[in-house]
């Protein structure tokens, strides 16, 4: 690995992880030895990379830093042509523009050195199955999760037997088949997922759950497991 690559990547290790990563550590994933990572944190350090820490404590990289967005190494740049495939072909209208947008503006940024990892990729995602019509707006859907607003549903099992339910919506799912809209519901009082496709009706309301969205989505890993859904 180019040195210039090796820095790159310290810094990148460091961001992604958050907490104090040591030496040993940096080493074993650069495949380099402990010396190099100590020497390439001083060059780093030098370069005013604002980067905290000690030997043999850790080293940490603080919050606000930024580099070009699009330094991306070849891995990086599969692995983002990768989603990207997977997200157009499975994804709802918006998010599959967007994917596709993004695999446009990677390959006009991308040095030409690097071009043949967008355009002949050696990983690709599966052709994706038929997939049952979703019953709402799921890019709508993903705006009401961001503004902390409710949805009202007519839903129907798969019994046939429909339900009226408010929800304050949370995340979506994305599977090959289906899209699973998880939610508080407050006829349950519980946390459920519903098939997007057994929707019958949708009203995206303008009242606030008034939870926050980040405690609400906490709360809801708590008790991930034996999670009801509603089919």
């Amino acid at each position: 690995m180019r040195r210039a690559d090796r820095l790159f990547q310290i810094i990148q290790i460091l961001r992604r992880t958050g907490g104090p990563l040591t030496a040993d550590a940096i080493a074993v994933e650069l495949e380099t030895s402990k010396r190099t990572v100590y020497r390439d944190i001083a060059a780093l350090m030098g370069q005013r990379v604002p980067i905290r820490g000690e030997a043999g404590i850790g080293y940490v990289l603080d919050g606000g830093f930024d580099m070009p967005p699009l330094m991306l190494t070849s891995d990086e740049i599969e692995a983002a042509v990768l989603g990207a495939q997977w997200v157009a072909a499975r994804g709802d209208a918006v998010l599959a523009k967007a994917a596709l947008d993004l695999i446009a503006k990677i390959g006009v940024a991308v040095p030409e050195r690097l071009r043949p990892f967008l355009m002949e990729p050696a990983a690709m995602s599966s052709p994706h199955r038929m997939r049952a019509v979703d019953g709402l707006d799921v890019a709508q859907v993903r705006a009401w999760i961001h503004a902390g607003r409710k949805i009202r549903l007519r839903y129907e099992d798969e019994q046939g037997r429909e339900t009226d339910r408010v929800i304050w919506p949370i995340t979506v799912s994305y599977f090959d088949a289906v899209r699973m809209l998880v939610g508080w519901c407050e006829l349950r009082r519980d946390f459920r997922s519903f098939r997007a496709d057994r929707v019958r009706e949708a009203e995206f309301l303008e009242d606030r759950h008034g939870e926050r969205r980040g405690a609400l989505r906490a709360r809801w890993r708590r008790t991930l497991g034996p999670h009801p859904v509603e089919i």
